[in-house]
């Protein structure tokens, strides 16, 4: 512990330490409980199963392929309710957010009904295309968008409210047009915020179940990711689902504590 550390430490305060301790204790104890469980001599035999590398393989491509998604889709839905005012701006931001309070069950419903080959869209989707997604891999990618998109909509849209316009309004009186603004200067000014939002989004999306299940089954090799192979191990398996539950706890862990250190190092 360096000194400036001990320092911190030794002001902290009793009324926060306690409370904060409590918390930690909190978050750390079920975690303690998994790691006495697992069969860490069959760990290597459980993870290397075909049914896990499969779910990890999907659960990958799924996140990987939300957080994309979200970005493409989020960061310019962040930028117009921050930068623009406009009648219905709080409804609009409510109901982007409304999946980061929904159950994800009813989330998978709402997918379902609106995207089903008999939902809203999905029916006339179905008629012109052929496309089905309930119940497919492009169904699972659609299910962790929509949960975890909001993550990365509130960081970002908060950080372009911090950010300072007058950079932007400098930049526009050079010449600059709008596309190199955004990408030359607001772009680099939220970028810290843009990375947070969307290690967030990759982290949701990698554990998402409710809406998943709800909207795209539990198809082994198709729809199952590592959530869902978790739950049904849990009924037959127990050692398999320990494994699997380290396995999604150690790949999420890595990612926020490496990409902490990387990009939110405190000055």
């Amino acid at each position: 512990m360096t000194t400036r550390s001990r320092r911190l430490v030794a002001r902290t305060p009793v009324f926060l330490a306690i409370p904060a301790a409590v918390g930690v204790v909190f978050v750390a104890l079920p975690l303690l409980g998994l790691l006495a469980k697992v069969p860490w001599s069959d760990l290597g035999a459980l993870l290397g199963s075909d049914l896990a590398l499969e779910a990890l393989r999907l659960s990958a491509i799924a996140s990987t392929a939300a957080a994309g998604i979200s970005v493409l889709v989020g960061v310019p839905l962040a930028w117009i309710l921050a930068r623009v005012e406009f009648r219905g701006r709080a409804l609009v931001r409510g109901m982007v957010l409304l999946p980061l309070v929904l159950p994800p069950v009813v989330g998978g419903a709402s997918l379902l009904f609106a995207l089903g080959r008999s939902g809203l869209l999905g029916e006339p989707l179905y008629e012109a295309t052929g496309l089905v997604l309930p119940f497919s891999t492009p169904g699972v990618v659609v299910a962790a968008t929509f949960v975890a998109m909001p993550f990365l909509i509130l960081t970002v849209e908060g950080a372009l409210m911090r950010s300072d316009t007058r950079f932007e309004g400098v930049a526009a009186s050079l010449g600059a047009g709008k596309w190199t603004v955004f990408r030359r200067v607001t772009l680099p000014m939220i970028w810290p915020s843009l990375v947070s939002g969307l290690v967030l989004t990759w982290a949701r999306a990698f554990g998402e179940f409710g809406a998943t299940v709800t909207f795209a089954g539990n198809l082994p090799g198709e729809t199952q990711t590592l959530p869902l192979a978790v739950f049904v191990a849990m009924e037959t398996n127990r050692d398999a689902a320990l494994a699997l539950s380290i396995l999604m706890m150690v790949v999420s862990l890595t990612v926020l504590v490496a990409l902490r250190g990387r990009w939110w190092r405190p000055s």
